[in-house]
């Protein structure tokens, strides 16, 4: 050998250091993409059960059909007119949702009310990424994947993902990334998430505000002095802006000029429905966070979504069902993340305990409740299947023409508003619709020729269709 040559066991070192370099690369990459392979996993969970839901007909609402419409509105240039909600009715005058036009270049494409389902999906479970993305990065990527699957199966979620869609699926994604950007001390992004709130519903301005004060707090706290004052213009421009969207812009687009949910607020107590919003708050911090979401500030951000539903009148607003929980999910979730590391650290042994276990038991709870919740049905074969009912039911409403005007009620909706001038049954208010066509399959009308001479006293329907409890009339004269 060349007294110039290293002996060969020098090259050891070098190649072991090598290979746990590599290794230790791979893992770094793998730990990156697991919050996007979670929500693409989501993703497709997420579709199936609403695009499921649609295939088989079980919307749930008329919220779908409203929707479409006024997306139906923006993707061709005009208003977004709903004529659901009667002839010629500016959706915005009745909630302030502007932030849906952006589905508009989609649907102009794509013109289904599948695409709606499918854009929520994507949308909630893109808020995934940034809450496994910021778990993992302060708890570990075994605790951060656990809190991830907890949170994409959060109930909250689920349900809403099962009730046709909504426009809040914008502001879940603005949320949890706002909220990242808090716990990384990025404050100025944590700010500029907040603010597009304002443009989703009237109601989250105030959670704009909330989340700004909860960014002069943490800042503050940390020693960035300058944020502070930012924080309060955001907070104060969330507030305004709630302010005005309540009290001018909505009237203005409102034939009554006023706010029609004013109604619902204050006709009952505070305290009327206690057991239901008890068990409620309950819901939302034990199975998602075992209460330790309760020692994070991060749960101000809450508070004005709790308020406005607790004061309400409306008992549907008080529950667990529906839409109304999925914006809550993110907070409370990544209150959950930035209580854990000082509990982990507690001088008490039976916290530090508590808190090391607890992302798992989250996850394991989540998956528990899953057996309960929408997503079971993705392991029912009949998801996966178009009943014949279903088929029989379409092939009925395919002969509507592209066009016509139409009355109808929750059943055939979503499958005529991509087409059809559609009105809600009992609200053409003075129009005669070309068709009116209804599921009857309660057998709630009992005679099919006289309520339409009802709804029509001047006009004649004659039947042309009946299908599975679906009936179809087609107006003759005038």
């Amino acid at each position: 050998m060349s007294p110039s040559a290293p002996p060969p066991t020098a090259l050891i070192p070098a190649q072991v250091t090598a290979s746990g370099s590599a290794r230790d690369l791979r893992r770094v990459f793998s730990a990156r993409r697991d919050p996007y392979v979670l929500a693409v996993g989501f993703f497709v969970a997420y579709a199936a059960v609403s695009v499921g839901r649609y295939r088989h007909m079980g919307t749930r609402s008329w919220d779908l059909g409203i929707f479409e419409q006024a997306v139906r509105g923006y993707a061709h240039f005009q208003a977004p007119i709903v004529d659901l909600k009667g002839p010629g009715f500016n959706v915005l005058g009745d909630h302030f949702s502007p932030v849906t036009a952006l589905l508009a270049p989609i649907y102009r494409v794509v013109p289904s009310p599948v695409t709606l389902l499918v854009a929520q999906a994507a949308l909630f479970a893109l808020s995934a990424v940034p809450v496994t993305r910021v778990a993992a990065r302060m708890l570990g990527r075994a605790r951060g994947l656990a809190v991830g699957v907890a949170y994409g199966l959060s109930w909250g979620l689920q349900r809403a993902v099962d009730f046709d869609f909504h426009e809040i699926c914008f502001a879940v994604p603005l949320i949890a990334f706002s909220l990242e950007a808090l716990l990384t001390q990025r404050w100025r992004a944590a700010l500029l998430w907040a603010l597009p709130l304002v443009l989703v519903k009237e109601d989250l301005g105030l959670t704009t505000a909330a989340l700004a004060v909860v960014v002069a707090l943490r800042a503050r706290k940390h020693g960035s002095a300058r944020t502070v004052p930012y924080a309060i213009a955001v907070a104060s421009f969330g507030a305004v802006a709630a302010l005005l969207t309540f009290t001018v812009i909505i009237p203005a687009f409102n034939a009554t000029g006023g706010y029609d949910y004013w109604t619902k607020v204050g006709e009952a107590g505070p305290l009327e429905g206690t057991d239901t919003k008890i068990r409620t708050l309950l819901w939302l911090l034990v199975p998602t966070s075992g209460l330790l979401a309760l020692r994070s500030p991060i749960l101000i951000a809450a508070l004005p979504t709790l308020g406005w539903r607790f004061l309400s009148s409306d008992d549907h607003y008080w529950g667990t069902d529906w839409h109304y929980s999925a914006v809550l999910m993110p907070i409370v979730t990544l209150a959950l993340v930035d209580a854990l590391p000082a509990a982990r650290h507690s001088a008490r042994p039976w916290l530090r305990s508590y808190a090391f276990h607890l992302p798992a038991t989250v996850a394991a709870a989540a998956l528990a409740l899953t057996a309960s919740l929408p997503l079971s049905a993705l392991t029912e074969a009949d998801a996966y299947r178009v009943p014949d009912r279903v088929t029989a039911v379409e092939r009925l409403l395919d002969t509507v023409p592209d066009g016509a005007t139409v009355e109808s009620n929750i059943g055939p909706i979503t499958r005529l508003t991509s087409r059809c001038r559609v009105f809600w049954i009992g609200r053409a208010k003075g129009l005669t619709p070309d068709y009116i066509v209804f599921n009857n399959s309660s057998r709630w009308v009992k005679d099919v020729p006289g309520y339409a001479r009802q709804l029509h006293p001047r006009a004649q329907y004659e039947l042309r269709g009946l299908v599975q409890g679906y009936v179809l009339l087609k107006r003759t004269s005038p």
